[in-house]
């Protein structure tokens, strides 16, 4: 299964973004990714960058959001590619939205949304509302996890993820500054998952678009600073190069939480639990 990740240059206008999300698209499904994923925000702007404070929400262009957002799913249709969509979604009575992923299936359809569920400090002075579940879609057999930006630096979100059986984890933000990417890596190592981040061009210098693989190891990445880049990476649970993090090492740490191979030894070795000597 191919998957591709993405940077792209997110602008106040939702049209320009909206064109710029199809024509990667289409780039990808050109070269035969079956997924690709975008940045936090990468369709309505993100907050405190194109959404300058939290009253513009009262006069955000949600009926253009949502034009966008049909024609990129008319799109995902035409090419069988299945999208995920960094934007805002609609709250009633002046709620603020939530910063969600839209994920678009191959026939077009609005297979989950995946809304941030833990909010940085400043997002939560008005711009966001957190959301509630953890949510999963599955591509090829392959089954994805999301997370959003300051979602990295919770192990608990991979963690969860990785006991729900996911294959990867789906990671949208706006920048990938180092230590983003130390977490990322470690999360993709403990857990023995792939994950694909994603980012804006005006952040990519920091840190670019790439894919990790289940060893913790840097797989594909975009050029830093490209306006309009994607990088592809073939997920495959043979691989050679993953036999020891996807056959031996996740299962046996899967075993080892549940802590009962640790109980057996106690019981026909009563010897274990003696701490009168060294």
């Amino acid at each position: 299964m191919r998957l591709a990740t993405t940077q792209t240059f997110v602008s106040p206008d939702i049209e320009a973004n909206g064109r710029t999300i199809r024509s990667m698209i289409a780039r990808a499904a050109d070269s035969g990714a079956r997924l690709i994923t975008f940045c936090e925000g990468a369709l309505s702007g993100y907050s405190k960058f194109q959404i300058e404070t939290p009253q513009e929400w009262a006069r955000f262009d949600w009926r253009t959001q949502e034009v966008e957002l049909r024609a990129i799913a008319a799109l995902c249709q035409q090419r069988g590619i299945f999208a995920v969509i960094g934007g805002a979604h609609r709250l009633s009575n002046g709620v603020p939205p939530h910063n969600c992923l839209y994920v678009i299936g191959e026939q077009g359809d609005l297979t989950t949304r995946n809304d941030k569920r833990f909010l940085s400090n400043a997002e939560l002075g008005g711009w966001y509302t957190p959301g509630n579940d953890a949510v999963t879609v599955e591509v090829d057999g392959y089954r994805f996890g999301f997370a959003i930006c300051i979602e990295s630096q919770f192990p608990e979100v991979f963690s969860s993820y990785e006991r729900m059986g996911v294959d990867g984890v789906l990671f949208s933000s706006y920048g990938v500054a180092e230590y983003f990417q130390i977490a990322l890596r470690a999360h993709a190592g403990l857990n023995c998952l792939w994950i694909g981040a994603s980012t804006p061009t005006q952040k990519s210098h920091k840190g670019p678009a790439g894919i990790i693989g289940p060893d913790g190891e840097w797989t594909a990445r975009c050029i830093p600073a490209q306006e309009l880049d994607l990088t592809i990476a073939e997920l495959d649970r043979r691989d050679p190069r993953y036999e020891i993090a996807l056959q031996k090492a996740r299962p046996w740490r899967a075993l080892a939480r549940k802590g009962d191979i640790y109980r057996l030894k106690m019981v026909s070795d009563p010897r274990s639990s003696d701490r009168s000597d060294f």
